[in-house]
């Protein structure tokens, strides 16, 4: 931040542009610090920029003044020391051409900000540590922060989060949303548009994505309860579910069980434990090395060539009596079981079983090193 020469107000403030009104201004000790608190007005804009050292509150709503509370806060032996330095660390506002800047002091002051701004379109908020919170935004929300956890909801237009280390919690989005920690769970519960979100370790929740939806993990659970797009999950461990997608589930597991409720189809490579798929009604291909697999097929849909396998553990395929499939089954010291007529061939440990359900369609091939393998009626 620049430093001030002089300190014109006698308050921490500076404004360029149209200058903020001031509605008052106190200073008071509190524990080791001493505290300056600065209420303020300007004129609204639909663009609004906040840079702070320190925690954020933002808040939309109707009028035409962008208000603000600033607590500004600095270690200081005595309240004239605390003075001069607010006298050269001050806050800095702009109102011009539709843009509204509120800039708060850096070096040694650190500042809490309350701002309330009406009818924003752009609203960007970056603060080098602390907490942001944004509500209520008429369009596009962008935050960086360097350390905090960041909460938002009822943002019109496209949002995006990121923090250094921190919690993401994220209410109603319309547009697009991207969200990346370096440390911290992620929870989200609506977004009307596409969603990108990374942790670098923690948890990620989703309730509902209106598109496309892609979520990473260094470590941490997923849990995805819808979206309308293709769905692609990794986790560098910890349990993947998704409830239901409307197009292909893609999932990267190194460690860790999967279940996919509904889909259009599933490309699945897991580590160790074990997949669960159902109502599956496009291509499969699911591999894991160690774990079970459960597959249900529904039928009517566009099934396609499709592989199951697995290094250790049984496979179960479930067939619905609309779907016509073929089996190709292969098991290196294991054993196929099936409901439905299949030619069967051993060559020592080695089982090979093949089969046309309901008429045959698509192929599934499937195959295990060691287990049991099922194809069952649904």
């Amino acid at each position: 931040m620049r430093r001030l020469a002089h300190f014109s107000w006698g308050l921490a403030l500076l404004g360029w542009g149209l200058p903020a009104l001031l509605f008052g201004q106190s200073i008071a000790r509190e524990g080791n610090h001493w505290v300056m608190t600065v209420n303020g007005s300007l004129p609204a804009g639909k663009r609004l920029q906040v840079t702070s050292q320190g925690p954020v509150r933002l808040e939309g709503g109707s009028g035409h003044s962008v208000t603000f509370i600033a607590k500004l806060s600095v270690d200081a032996r005595t309240e004239d020391d605390a003075r001069r330095i607010f006298s050269r660390f001050g806050l800095r506002t702009l109102s011009a051409n539709g843009r509204v800047v509120v800039a708060a002091p850096g070096g040694p002051v650190s500042t809490n900000l309350n701002i309330r701004a009406p009818g924003v379109k752009e609203a960007s908020v970056q603060t080098s540590a602390g907490a942001v919170e944004a509500y209520s935004i008429d369009g596009e929300l962008r935050v960086n922060s360097g350390g905090g956890d960041l909460k938002c909801d009822r943002i019109q237009g496209d949002c995006h989060l990121s923090t250094e280390g921190g919690q993401i919690q994220v209410g109603e989005v319309g547009g697009d949303l991207q969200c990346a920690t370096a440390g911290g769970s992620i929870s989200v519960k609506n977004v009307h548009g596409n969603a990108v979100l990374d942790t670098a370790g923690g948890s990620v929740d989703v309730g509902n994505a209106g598109g496309d939806l892609r979520v990473n993990t260094a470590g941490g659970a997923i849990h995805i309860n819808y979206a309308a797009g293709d769905v692609t999950a990794g986790s560098g461990g910890g349990a993947i579910t998704v409830g239901k997608a409307g197009g292909q589930v893609t999932v990267r597991e190194m460690a860790g069980p999967v279940e996919v409720g509904a889909a259009a189809g599933v490309r699945c490579e897991s580590g160790s434990g074990g997949v669960r798929v159902s109502n599956i009604a496009g291509p499969m291909r699911i591999t894991t090395a160690l774990g079970s697999i459960i597959a249900s097929l529904t039928g009517g849909g566009r099934f396609g060539e499709s592989l199951l396998e697995t290094g250790n553990g049984d496979v179960t395929v479930l067939i619905p009596s609309n779907l016509g499939v073929t089996i190709r089954a292969e098991t290196a010291r294991g054993r196929v079981v099936s409901d439905f007529p299949m030619t069967q061939r051993t060559a020592g440990t080695e089982v090979r079983a093949e089969g046309a359900i309901h008429g045959g369609g698509p192929l599934l091939r499937i195959g295990g090193t060691s287990g049991t393998i099922f194809i069952k009626r649904q």
